[in-house]
C-alpha cells in the first residue's frame, strides 16, 4: 500500500474530509471519546494515511514539539480495518517519512495503554507512569533515533 504524506496545505479537500470523518470514527464512535479533535495542530502536522476507495483507512499525524525541532510528536494513529497488518504498515512507513522530511532525533507521542506492545515492535520505550487523557488510560512513549 502506497503512503500518503502531506502538509496540511498539501492536502485536498476530499483528504481532509475523509481524515476528519475517520478520526471521528474511531475515537469518538468507536471509542466513545469526547473531545475537541480540530485543535489547530492539524496546520502544522504532517498527516500520514492510506486511503483505499478513496476513503481514509490508516492515519496518523506528526509535528515537531512546542519550540524544540529535535523531537516530533504522532498522534492521532487509527486504522479503519483491524487485524489486516494495516496499523503495522501505517507505522512502519510513516517513520520512514517523518525521519525523511522531519529530520529530528527524538520521536514520542502518548500512547493508549492498551497499544504498549504494539509500538514496542518498532523499538519506542515507556518513559512515564500512568496518566488519563480524555478519559482512557495512556503512557509517554519515546523512540530515539
Amino acid at each position: 500500500m502506497e503512503l500518503i504524506a502531506k502538509e496540511f496545505t498539501e492536502l485536498s479537500t476530499v483528504e481532509l474530509y475523509e481524515i476528519l470523518k475517520a478520526r471521528a470514527e474511531i475515537f469518538m464512535m468507536e471509542q466513545n471519546i469526547h473531545y475537541q479533535d480540530i485543535d489547530n495542530v492539524d496546520y502544522k502536522s504532517l498527516h500520514c494515511f492510506f486511503m483505499e476507495e478513496n476513503k481514509v483507512i490508516a492515519y496518523l499525524r506528526a509535528f515537531y514539539q512546542e519550540n524544540d525541532k529535535d523531537i516530533v510528536r504522532i498522534g492521532r494513529v487509527l486504522t479503519l480495518q483491524h487485524g489486516k497488518g494495516i496499523g503495522k504498515e501505517l507505522l512502519e512507513k510513516s517513520l520512514v517519512a517523518i525521519k525523511d522530511k522531519m529530520k529530528c532525533k527524538k520521536i514520542c507521542m502518548d500512547a493508549q495503554k492498551h497499544a504498549i506492545g504494539f509500538y514496542e515492535k518498532f523499538g519506542f520505550e515507556v518513559v512515564s507512569k500512568d496518566f488519563i487523557e480524555e478519559g482512557v488510560v495512556h503512557v509517554v512513549m519515546e523512540l530515539n533515533l
